[in-house]
């Protein structure tokens, strides 16, 4: 059966999965006791700046020097305990949480977290986010941290989910721990508290009211506006988690649901968290792929990869550089899906659709041709990590559930690219005719007449979808069609009329002119590096 192993070789890796779970509880053990004087020293400052309000301190200290300290000291184990760095900071219990926040996020990325480990993650946010949502929360934190604390929460839903599918490395004591964790990383309870900071930060309100162009608005003052901005801008990511979420689950039409108080054209919100702007376009425009609109979802993919082309200078010096380089992989896999079989080479900027094309233009000619492992290589690499919010059956402990999400996913999606291929040669030969009865059409393409009526049918439905208009939520939008033709049956005759797209000269022009006073710019700016450091 699918999902089975051999019993043996399986109670032999659990033997070496075991002895490798106490090796890793000695190595930490040495480092409990002991509080190095440079964390001392860390978490006095960390907590005086968090104390002051003093963001742009807080800011250095969480982008700069606990990832130095990391990479020094805490490269392969983790950093001290809560409990022992508590006496340094007055046992402020606020602070003991949100330095939690941290140990566990650095040791999800540098190691594995035991069950034990993922249990006290979860019941830490659930600590804080009670703190946030019922307590007096005074502090101001910089966006970026805010936004890592969120997406860190989402991902770690996503890691138990996938850890909680593998039974077949488990140990029967590990097995029958997690029969008693049926609320730990709750899909519900994960939903609840996004949609709890949402409703409690009242973010939508202030997003509905919100008027960009008043220097006191949210998008103007990025959230630091009087008082503390906590709970304010956790509302607002938790939109964006609420977002990720639908689509880890499959539910496309709630995740853009979860957004319709964003504007996508214009977060400017998000301007100056550059991991945030690129979850909201990943997470959007793949739902929008799913739900059968390409052109809304090749807008979203080109914005973000746009923006992403400006900021290539400045990428390489962000702590987020690595994370948003594989996410920009992705995108462009993803745009160049949808490009295969919607070329609209006019939604997209000139520098993405040459990049695309540049490093998948093999790719895309092998989804043009209904290549379907093509479209399996992409859409593996692309996706996100999909989970399945339930859990598994513990009665059948040697089977591994944890990709059963991910090949339900995979096989819609292979299933519409394969219509949409058998598809595109009905329309090839439309394009051929202005008019040709359904007999001769269908002797042309060795089909019988009924399927041809029924190939027929399905083309007019899936040619015609949704597009954005730029009002309205995510999921309003104007009906279109994909097609560069439209036909019509009279009788046993079909009629077709071709659509030409004209060429827009003036966004051609509009465009390299935009480029041209971008390179101009680079140049004075340099200009002025130079001239100020031959002064000095």
């Amino acid at each position: 059966k699918r999902g089975w192993t051999d019993v043996g070789a399986v109670r032999g890796k659990r033997k070496l999965t075991m002895e490798r779970v106490r090796t890793m509880r000695q190595v930490r053990s040495r480092h409990e006791d002991v509080v190095p004087d440079i964390v001392q020293q860390f978490v006095v400052y960390f907590y005086r700046h968090i104390r002051e309000r003093n963001v742009d301190e807080i800011l250095k200290m969480y982008e700069t020097s606990f990832n130095k300290i990391s990479e020094r000291f805490f490269q392969g184990s983790p950093w001290p305990q809560a409990d022992l760095i508590a006496p340094y900071v007055k046992n402020d219990h606020v602070f003991c949480m949100l330095y939690k926040e941290l140990y566990f996020r650095h040791l999800y990325a540098k190691q594995t977290p035991t069950l034990q480990e993922r249990i006290d993650s979860w019941e830490n946010y659930c600590s804080l986010f009670g703190v946030i949502l019922h307590g007096n929360v005074n502090m101001i934190l910089p966006n970026q941290w805010l936004w890592d604390m969120m997406d860190e929460f989402v991902y770690q839903f996503q890691s138990f989910c996938q850890y909680r599918g593998k039974l077949a490395m488990k140990s029967e004591e590990e097995i029958t721990k997690l029969k008693g964790c049926g609320q730990v990383w709750n899909a519900i309870s994960v939903f609840n508290f996004l949609q709890a900071l949402v409703d409690k930060s009242g973010i939508n309100n202030i997003l509905a009211d919100d008027v960009p162009s008043d220097p006191e608005s949210f998008a103007a003052t990025q959230g630091y506006g009087k008082g503390s901005n906590v709970l304010k801008n956790l509302g607002y990511y938790s939109l964006l988690g609420l977002l990720r979420m639908h689509c880890l689950t499959g539910n496309y039409w709630g995740a853009l649901k979860s957004i319709e108080s964003i504007n996508i054209i214009q977060p400017g919100h998000l301007k100056r968290v550059i991991g945030a702007s690129v979850s909201l376009y990943y997470y959007a425009g793949f739902a929008y792929m799913m739900l059968r609109r390409p052109t809304d979802a090749m807008r979203c993919f080109s914005t973000v990869l746009t923006q992403l082309i400006r900021l290539r200078k400045h990428l390489p010096r962000m702590a987020c550089y690595a994370q948003v380089s594989k996410k920009q992989e992705q995108l462009y896999a993803l745009l160049a899906i949808c490009y295969s079989y919607c070329s609209r080479s006019r939604l997209l900027d000139d520098g993405v659709l040459n990049t695309m094309k540049d490093t998948l233009g093999e790719k895309i000619q092998s989804m043009a041709k209904g290549d379907e492992a093509a479209f399996d290589e992409l859409f593996t690499l692309a996706c996100p990590k999909f989970v399945t919010p339930s859990e598994p059956s513990y009665t059948e402990a040697m089977a591994n559930y944890s990709q059963d999400a991910f090949r339900l996913q995979l096989g819609i999606f292979l299933t519409e690219m394969t219509q949409q291929h058998r598809l595109s040669n009905l329309s090839s030969f439309l394009k051929l005719y202005s008019t040709i009865s359904i007999p001769k059409l269908a002797s042309i393409m060795e089909i019988d007449e009924k399927e041809l009526k029924v190939q027929l049918l399905d083309l007019k439905e899936r040619s015609e979808t949704l597009q954005w208009s730029g009002s309205g939520g995510p999921l309003d939008g104007e009906p279109i069609s994909l097609l560069d033709l439209d036909f019509c049956l009279d009788g046993d005759l079909i009629k077709i009329v071709d659509h030409k797209v004209e060429r827009r000269y003036g966004d051609f022009f509009t465009s390299h002119i935009a480029k041209m006073e971008e390179i101009l710019g680079d140049l004075k700016v340099q200009q002025h590096q130079n001239t100020a450091s031959s002064t000095s």
